[in-house]
C-alpha cells in the first residue's frame, strides 16, 4: 500500500469524497488508506463516510453505529443512509446494491461531493468476470469494473481494484483495527456465493484470480480499441443529429463486422436517451443487428425497436434512429 499518490491521485482536486463503508474488512481498509493518504500528501480534501443500512439483517444498524465511531474517530463526518420501505422478496441482492448506490450518490450530491469511492478489490474484480463470463457477457462486460465511471454526473472511483483481498484484511489487523463480516456473503442462495464455492476447482485447472484478471485486461484493450474506433466512425460520419433524432447513410457498413454496427447504433441510441439509462440488453441489440445488417446486404427497408426507439432502414440505406411514439390503448 506505498502508492497511496497514485491510488488517490483523482481524489487530490476534488471538492468532495464520499466514502463507501461498511464496515467488512475492504471498505475499512478503504477508511484507514484514505486517512494514511490526506496525512501523507498533507491535502484537505472533504470526506464524508457513508454507510447503507439496508434493514435485512437484525444488528445491521449497531454496525453502522459502529462505523461512525471509527470514522469520528478519524476525523472524518459519517451518515448512516437507510433503505426504508418494503423490501422485496425476489432479487434481493440486486436490488439492494441499486438501493445501495441511489442512496451513496444521492447523498454525494447532497453534500457537493465530486466522487463515490467504494473498495472493490482484485478479488471482487475476478468474480466479477466470472460471474459475467459463465452468463456469456460481451467484450465490454469480460472487461470488468473500471477503476472510474461517470453515474449521474458524477464519478465511482475504485482505487483498490489491484490489491487482493487477503491485503486488505492484513492492513487492517496490522492497525488493529476490528471489522465485522457480513454472513450475506456465503449464503448458497445467491449466485456469487454459489460462485466461490466452486473456486477451488477452478483454481485446480489454472482458472485463478490472476487468470480471471488477465483475461479482464485483455477484454478491456479488445474493448478500448472498438470504442476508438466506433467513436472514429461517429465522427466521420455525415449524420443529421438533432433532439431526438438520427439520420445517416450506412451503405458503407453493409459490409463491416456485425460489432461495428452494433456498437454505433447502441451510441446513437445512448446518445437520444433523455436521461441516462442501463446498458441495452446485448442479445436483442445483436439480434437487432443481425437483421438490420441483413436487410442493408440485400437493400431492402427494415423496422424494428429497442429501448423506446424506432430503427428504421429505407431501401436507399439510410438509417433513422428517433423516439417511439407513444402506443395508444383500447381499440380506435
Amino acid at each position: 500500500m506505498e502508492d497511496l499518490a497514485a491510488r488517490f491521485a483523482p481524489l487530490a482536486a476534488a471538492r468532495g469524497a464520499v466514502l463507501a463503508v461498511s464496515g467488512g474488512p475492504d471498505s475499512t481498509a478503504l477508511m484507514l488508506l484514505v486517512h494514511a493518504w490526506l496525512q501523507q500528501a498533507d491535502a484537505s480534501l472533504r470526506v464524508s463516510v457513508a454507510t447503507v443500512d439496508h434493514g435485512l439483517r437484525a444488528g445491521s444498524h449497531a454496525e453502522a453505529e459502529g462505523v461512525a465511531s471509527v470514522a469520528q474517530s478519524l476525523g472524518f463526518a459519517h451518515r448512516i443512509l437507510e433503505w426504508q420501505g418494503a423490501k422485496p422478496e425476489t432479487r434481493i441482492q440486486e436490488r439492494a446494491r441499486d438501493a445501495r448506490y441511489g442512496l451513496l450518490f444521492q447523498h454525494a450530491r447532497e453534500i457537493a461531493a465530486d466522487f463515490v469511492v467504494t473498495a472493490h478489490h482484485a478479488d471482487d474484480q475476478a468474480e466479477t468476470i466470472l460471474f459475467r463470463l459463465v452468463r456469456g457477457s460481451g467484450i465490454a462486460g469480460l472487461a470488468g469494473m473500471p477503476r472510474a465511471s461517470k453515474r449521474d454526473g458524477l464519478i465511482h472511483l475504485r482505487p483498490l481494484l489491484d490489491c487482493p483481498k487477503s491485503d486488505l484484511i492484513a492492513y487492517c489487523e496490522a492497525r488493529g483495527q476490528s471489522f465485522i463480516t457480513d454472513p450475506s456473503n456465503a449464503n448458497p442462495a445467491f449466485a456469487r456465493a454459489h460462485l466461490r464455492k466452486l473456486a477451488p476447482v477452478l483454481v485446480q485447472e489454472g482458472f485463478d484470480r490472476e487468470a480471471l484478471l488477465r483475461l479482464g485486461r485483455r477484454a478491456e484493450r479488445a474493448d478500448r480499441a472498438l470504442a476508438v474506433g466506433v467513436a472514429k466512425l461517429r465522427l466521420e460520419l455525415p449524420a443529421a443529429r438533432r433532439n431526438g433524432y438520427f439520420q445517416a447513410s450506412i451503405a458503407a457498413l453493409a459490409t463491416e463486422p456485425a460489432e461495428i454496427l452494433s456498437r454505433l447504433i447502441e451510441a446513437e441510441i445512448d446518445a437520444l436517451q433523455a436521461e441516462p439509462a442501463r446498458p441495452l440488453r446485448l442479445d436483442r441489440l445483436e439480434s437487432m443487428t443481425d437483421r438490420l445488417q441483413d436487410a442493408l446486404r440485400q437493400r431492402k427497408p427494415w423496422r424494428g425497436s429497442l429501448a423506446g426507439m424506432a430503427v428504421k432502414l429505407d431501401p436507399a440505406a439510410n438509417l433513422t434512429i428517433c423516439r417511439e411514439k407513444p402506443r395508444r390503448r383500447g381499440r380506435l
